[in-house]
């Protein structure tokens, strides 16, 4: 995941059909997939949108989450959206929305688009840049829902380190001054270089 000045943010991403009634199977990107059937605000734009000339406002009829190799997927069905062929035109678009248009989180949480781009100190010892934000995932490439997110740090001199974000670790997230505080074990900086 890489660092986004788009003012969407993408919800899911179309892979292919996934029914004979233009049900679409997709990538799923948001935490809140019980929210996207009837939501306002939603929209198809190709991979990499760069303006609103580029969507279309598209509604979210049903969705379900498939199991077996499909799982930690999505499959959506789209209004207008009817037949096999329908479908497979939208492969490769994905669902956005736009980033004031995200659903409210809770006090303690954060998107993880506001975490790629900040700055992580540990104990205000600068530790690098965070570019990316990696979910653990089991063999079948379903997420692990009980492990920690992984931050990918840019530590420059120092090679790529990975970082859990874990809460105990967290001490303050300061969005718009894209900082990151984090009081981290003894040695897991130097243990989890990746160089």
């Amino acid at each position: 995941m890489q660092e986004n000045s788009s003012p969407w943010v993408v919800l899911a991403h179309l892979v292919r059909p996934q029914g004979r009634k233009g049900e679409i199977l997709a990538e799923l990107l948001t935490d809140f997939p019980e929210s996207l059937p009837g939501r306002q605000g939603l929209y198809l734009a190709p991979s990499q949108i760069s303006s609103t000339q580029q969507s279309r406002p598209v509604e979210v009829i049903s969705s379900w989450l498939p199991v077996g190799r499909n799982r930690g997927r999505v499959v959506l069905q789209l209004a207008g959206v009817e037949s096999i062929s329908a479908a497979e035109s939208l492969a490769g678009f994905d669902l956005v929305v736009r980033e004031e248009d995200r659903m409210p989180l809770e006090d303690d949480a954060v998107y993880v688009s506001e975490l790629v781009g900040c700055n992580l100190l540990d104990n205000s010892v600068p530790i690098g840049v965070v570019t990316d934000v990696q979910f653990p995932t089991a063999p079948d490439g379903a997420r692990l829902d009980d492990a920690a997110p992984i931050l990918v740090v840019d530590g420059s001199d120092r090679g790529e380190i990975l970082v859990p974000f874990v809460k105990a670790f967290i001490q303050h997230i300061d969005v718009p001054g894209r900082k990151l505080l984090m009081n981290l074990p003894a040695g897991l900086v130097d243990v989890n270089r990746q160089d």
